[in-house]
């Protein structure tokens, strides 16, 4: 998918570069990273909105014990000149190493603006500093003919792109740095405090006779909190009254890791039928628009189905959540569903919008009001009151490119080459903003064949 560069919004009359450095015979500097290939899957249940459980979630598969497999490369590969010029200064959202914030060509279809952007709490450019949406993102497309629906989930695990492959299940190409950059490289990986870490680092059974990368570990493995989840701002946000952008699974069959597909609503749900009609909740969110990428892959999901990420949507089969917002007696709702279902089973499956909009919220405000994680508040909030507690509302879609805004918050910030030298960690629960991150010494003259132990 043909991308235009960060900076065309960003900075004033700078190019913002995608550093092109792989691991060469000198040291490098903090570079992008594979992550090894580990198998993640995600979980889908259906709603027809009347069965005792009606919500549908995804849930990422761990993979092997939260970490994965060494990447079989040991060879150091050759620098890529690739593009460059001025970096964006935006961090990430809970930035970890300073490293350029460029991105490779991307999409970028807000329009550009001539100011410096100004930034949220969380150092990314604010929502409206990327400028109005293009009008591509709110044309009706009602009578396209592609239709599917969507289902929710939020399991906060690492991200099914965030793992590197040579292309298989949807994920990017991390044979050569072209095309780990065409496919987006991996997607941004946070630890419990929400702070950006690696996606991969070298393989912690590295050695002067070894040299290969691997996957930081999974939250929904054996890692807990030592390990790694999705960042918090992946959560939905609304652009205006009509268009919102949020991250998805999608189906393996249909979609790679980084592309964006344009859904409208057309008030109906995935079950309805003449005996099952839709609800007042699927006709209030007829004709919005929403701007979706792929950040996790569902194997189960169907074609032209998307699994929306949407905190309180159900934490799935492989909770990460419960670890992160550790609080006392929450109620997380039905684990394929989520607050909604649990709205439903409380209030019946036909009841006013404001009800649902109401139960919803008080479950949002339980959970995460005081988690000092107010994106995945934000985004909870948006379900009930843009989103309008619609149950696996259906619509038409077609593919576009991305906004520059998913584009951002997709993209791991440190991880920018398909090689590194960032020492692996078992906990990094411990890593702060601002944190340097540890490098091992590896393909230098004095050790040619490897690293450093």
């Amino acid at each position: 998918m043909k991308k235009r560069l960060l900076s065309t919004i960003l900075a004033v009359g700078a190019v913002s570069m995608y550093t092109a450095c792989s691991d060469s015979e000198s040291p490098l500097t903090p570079a992008t990273q594979n992550s090894s290939s580990s198998v993640v899957s995600n979980v889908e249940s259906s709603s027809s909105g009347i069965a005792p459980n009606p919500g549908s979630s995804s849930s990422i598969d761990p993979g092997l014990g939260g970490g994965s497999e060494p990447s079989s490369s040991s060879s150091a590969v050759a620098p890529n000149p690739g593009s460059s010029s001025s970096v964006n200064p935006v961090q990430s959202s809970s930035s970890v190493n300073p490293t350029s914030s460029a991105t490779p060509g991307s999409s970028a279809v807000e329009s550009s603006s001539s100011a410096e952007p100004q930034l949220d709490a969380s150092g990314f450019p604010t929502l409206e500093s990327y400028g109005p949406p293009p009008a591509e993102y709110t044309k009706d497309i009602l009578s396209n003919g592609n239709k599917g629906w969507n289902s929710r989930y939020w399991d906060a695990c690492k991200p099914h792109c965030s793992w590197i492959s040579n292309g298989q299940e949807g994920k990017t190409d991390t044979t050569t740095q072209e095309s780990y950059e065409k496919g987006m490289t991996t997607a941004r990986n946070c630890n419990i405090h929400d702070v950006e870490v690696p996606t991969f680092t070298l393989g912690h059974a590295v050695q002067q006779y070894w040299y290969g990368f691997e996957g930081t570990n999974n939250a929904c493995g054996n890692a807990k909190e030592k390990g790694v989840f999705t960042c918090t701002d992946m959560a939905p946000i609304a652009v205006n009254e009509n268009l919102s952008y949020a991250y998805v699974a999608g189906p393996g069959s249909q979609t790679t890791c980084g592309k964006c597909f344009h859904l409208q609503y057309d008030g109906s749900f995935k079950d309805a039928s003449a005996n099952n009609a839709a609800k007042e909740t699927h006709k209030a969110l007829k004709g919005k628009h929403i701007v979706v990428m792929t950040s996790n892959i569902g194997h189960d999901v169907e074609n032209g189905q998307f699994d929306l990420m949407v905190p309180g949507g159900g934490v799935g089969a492989f909770d990460a959540l419960s670890t992160q917002v550790n609080g006392a007696n929450i109620n997380w709702g039905a684990g394929f569903g989520g607050f909604l279902t649990e709205c439903q089973s409380k209030h019946g499956y036909d009841n006013k919008l404001e009800v649902y909009q109401e139960c919803v919220k008080d479950m949002c405000d339980a959970a995460f009001g005081s988690a000092g994680l107010p994106n995945l508040l934000r985004g909870c909030h948006w379900f009930a009151d843009w989103y309008m507690a619609a149950d696996n509302p259906t619509y038409h879609w077609e593919e576009v490119e991305c906004p520059q805004y998913l584009i951002d918050h997709y993209m791991t910030r440190i991880n920018k080459t398909k090689d590194n030298r960032y020492k692996w960690h078992d906990d990094w629960s411990t890593y702060k903003e601002g944190d340097p991150l540890e490098e091992q010494e590896c393909l230098t003259e004095e050790y040619p064949n490897g690293c450093k132990p």
